[in-house]
């Protein structure tokens, strides 16, 4: 007797990521309650089970769905206000004074949910958020099924959101509290950096930490500008001084990591620590390129994240996966140190595992939850496919998802997003871009 089951899906190629670099010809996914409950031929699939759904990939690769382990997913709509300028001049000049005069729990919210429409019609199913008003993001995520880990942002500066790093603190976790028993979300301890962010409140963070089991997400020698003025103002670099304070650990996200010397490599090793690397944004604020090659030698678990659309200005991890391959390549000298493998590990199983969601996310296995990206090869610009694993990180684009699922529940079908008029969104976006061009006229 066949076993009843959800959902079906047959697709020409499978890359599970996990057995490494393993494609799976003719395959088949089988699906119940939001879970992976079979991965086999699909002769042995149909015997097996009685689908109430089936989806046939004729022409297509079954990914798990992507991590963007690094992002502010609001600032979608402060995309382009302020292009071509590095990083300090960029915040200060530009970001943080439009911020102040905009922010909201509405702006919050409108920029997420625009935000979460474009990761998922690109195969993004989590996204590690950082920005204030962390419950608006969560609310957006939710609205449109998609799986989030939530920054709780601390800041020692004032801002719409709060006060001081204590009303921060308080605020984030009360949203936390309200919303940790929804199965999409999870939580991170979001510090923004060491330079804006003193000791007292690194300790307080670090606790807050280990008593909720919380991963710590920090932007980190981002700039040479950074590391120049802490050793100025404290002594020591910014790594340094954040180990002294306990900081490092397997929960510990250091994004950016674009300025580390072979010690700091090491360290970030020896402690287990993850990386979030968002090669465009470095390169678009001219902040560098990432000695990630050092750090794949070292063992570094590495995440890929897009940064925000403000400086990026793509949420597009298909790019970011196929030019951190090329960076680390053209920057060692030594084209195999991110092979396609690899830079999908990163985009996937990677970023999932510096969120502690490697046994829920990341891979397509048994007992996973289902959330899954279908990339369709039946185009003339992917022609002739000889390595579908190659294919996937050189040539296709986001362009080339036709379907997404989360836990096991189709978000995009077809390339359209299925839970809200694309429409809408985009009449969302104008009013933003209209109402934030009428304050400034210099955008």
């Amino acid at each position: 007797m066949k076993t009843p089951i959800d959902l079906l899906i047959k697709a020409r190629w499978i890359i599970p990521v996990e057995p490494e670099r393993a494609v799976l010809e003719n395959h088949a996914v089988a699906i119940d309650k939001g879970r992976i409950v079979a991965i086999s031929q699909q002769s042995d699939a149909e015997s097996r089970f009685e689908p109430r759904d089936t989806q046939k990939l004729a022409h297509h690769i079954l990914i798990p769905g992507l991590v963007n382990l690094h992002t502010h997913a609001a600032m979608t709509l402060l995309r382009g206000i302020a292009d071509d300028i590095p990083l300090e001049k960029w915040l200060k000049d530009h970001i943080w004074p439009t911020e102040a005069k905009h922010v909201s729990a509405q702006f919050v919210h409108d920029g997420t949910l625009l935000a979460c429409a474009e990761m998922l019609l690109g195969g993004i199913t989590c996204f590690n958020d950082m920005y204030f008003f962390p419950e608006e993001a969560a609310r957006a995520a939710l609205k449109l099924g998609m799986r989030a880990a939530i920054g709780l942002l601390v800041l020692d500066f004032p801002s719409s959101y709060a006060a001081d790093a204590d009303d921060y603190l308080n605020k984030s976790m009360a949203a936390r509290d309200e919303l940790k028993h929804e199965a999409l979300l999870s939580f991170c301890l979001a510090p923004h950096s060491p330079y804006t962010v003193c000791d007292k409140n690194f300790e307080q963070i670090l606790t807050l930490a280990e008593q909720c089991d919380l991963p710590i997400h920090l932007h980190l020698h981002e700039t040479l500008q950074e590391t120049t003025d802490s050793v100025l103002q404290s002594g020591i670099r910014p790594l340094e001084r954040l180990h002294r304070l306990g900081l490092p650990g397997p929960g510990f996200i250091a994004v950016h990591s674009v300025h580390l010397t072979p010690e700091e490599i090491a360290l970030l090793a020896q402690f287990g620590c993850s990386v979030a690397h968002c090669p465009s944004s470095n390169l678009k604020l001219a902040s560098g390129i990432a000695p990630i090659a050092a750090m794949v030698d070292k063992g570094v678990n590495i995440g890929l994240g897009t940064d925000s659309a403000a400086s990026n200005n793509r949420l597009d991890l298909f790019e970011e996966m196929r030019l951190a391959a090329l960076l680390a390549k053209g920057a060692s000298g030594n084209a195999k140190i991110i092979d396609a493998h690899r830079a999908l590990h990163m985009a996937t199983l990677g970023g999932a595992r510096a969120l502690g969601l490697e046994e829920e996310i990341g891979s397509i296995s048994e007992g996973k939850a289902a959330d899954l990206c279908a990339i369709r090869t039946d185009d003339l610009r992917l022609m002739p496919c000889y390595d579908p694993l190659s294919l996937l990180v050189y040539s296709a684009g986001r362009e080339f998802v036709s379907d997404v699922w989360v836990a096991g529940k189709k978000r995009v079908g077809n390339g359209r997003l299925l839970d809200l008029n694309e429409t809408v969104l985009i009449n969302l976006a104008s009013l933003w871009q209209n109402r934030l061009r009428s304050s400034d006229s210099t955008l």
